[in-house]
């Protein structure tokens, strides 16, 4: 009897050895994981905040085109659009750049998000009635980007011309989007680069917004049409053909004039509404040397007449428009160009003359 027992015990004393051998093999084996998701946070103000549906069509278009491993984040909450999304987002309605930047207010919602990558949109507010310096928003920019590495070294980062508003603060917004490509070639690095994504060319605040600053339908679709395809290059893919989103776009029309000496000239229609459109022109110095001033011309077929202009003195006479540099982007090096820009009206037709341009 005694021997019975004693064989069962050391079976028992045996099995148990065994089974500590396994579990101690399981608890020093790592634990595996999927990789996490990329964390996106779309920053920005009431554009993006409530009900910023330019953010659910982006997310829809994005997980129909097997972009499925992001998560949308930020620690505002937004939804109460026609497709279903991840809607954390860090909009903040009447927020402007600069005084997020003053207040450091972006620290702690970088802190709570932890992305990956940033969507901005920005500076709506910094233009619109308490006009703020051009120079103090890119100030603002600036060290919004280095809150944001601070927070994360290989931040990727998409910076939005802003989309436009209607006047007068349009003129504001023009000047403000002309200085964002070349502050953020000056601000980007192969660690935490910085895209400008263009929401301003072929939104038209008469038909894509419902009060000339905020999106309608149409205009959250225009901006997820451009956001998409920088940031599938931001993460890393290419984008899947689709037929899911449609895209309304404004026609855009270019004539060149053949060289006029060492100048030439090139007119377009940016943009183009039911009575109105956002035209400019460009000059450029094609000669070897450098120049320190520049003249363009041309004459409207179709009655079209301009109501404002900026980068350049613009005037009309009848048909015939000219336009002159200002002081400060007259001088252009061999190869450079200057352009300005001007809203205008017309009526059933808006062919694009043939503009002319000196230089000296």
């Amino acid at each position: 009897m005694s021997r019975k027992i004693t064989i069962r015990k050391s079976a028992l004393f045996a099995l148990i050895a065994a089974l500590g051998a396994v579990f101690a093999l399981t608890a020093v084996q790592p634990a595996l994981s999927a990789a996490a998701p990329v964390r996106i946070m779309p920053l920005g103000d009431s554009i993006t905040a409530g009900p910023g549906c330019w953010r659910a069509y982006l997310w829809d278009r994005l997980q129909k085109t097997g972009y499925t491993d992001i998560d949308f984040v930020g620690t505002q909450p937004g939804g109460g659009c026609s497709v279903p999304f991840d809607g954390d987002h860090e909009g903040h309605g009447g927020y402007a750049a600069t005084g997020i930047a003053d207040n450091n207010q972006l620290p702690p919602w970088l802190a709570a998000a932890r992305p990956d990558i940033v969507l901005m949109h920005l500076g709506t507010n910094d233009m619109w009635g308490n006009f703020r310096p051009i120079e103090s928003v890119i100030a603002a920019y600036s060290k919004l980007v280095d809150q944001m590495r601070a927070s994360n070294p290989n931040m990727k980062i998409l910076v939005a011309k802003i989309i436009p508003m209607a006047c007068p603060e349009c003129t504001h917004v023009v000047a403000l989007n002309n200085a964002i490509p070349g502050w953020a070639a000056g601000k980007t690095t192969a660690q935490s680069p910085i895209t400008v994504v263009d929401q301003w060319t072929g939104f038209d605040t008469a038909t894509d917004t419902g009060d000339g600053v905020h999106p309608n339908d149409a205009g959250f679709r225009k901006m997820s049409d451009r956001w998409y395809p920088a940031l599938t290059a931001a993460l890393g893919g290419t984008p899947v053909p689709t037929t899911t989103t449609t895209t309304t776009t404004t026609p855009i029309t270019t004539t060149t004039t053949p060289p006029n000496g060492a100048c030439t000239a090139t007119y377009r229609v940016v943009s183009q509404w039911s009575d109105g459109f956002q035209g400019e022109v460009s000059v450029r110095n094609g000669s070897s040397a450098a120049t320190s001033a520049w003249t363009a011309t041309f004459s409207f077929g179709n009655g079209q007449q301009i109501s404002q202009a900026w980068n350049g003195t613009v005037t009309q006479s009848g048909a015939a428009v000219t336009g002159r540099n200002l002081s400060w982007n007259g001088a252009l090096a061999p190869g450079n160009s200057a352009t300005f820009g001007f809203l205008a009206s017309w009526r059933g037709t808006n062919t694009p003359p043939a503009v002319s341009c000196t230089l000296s």
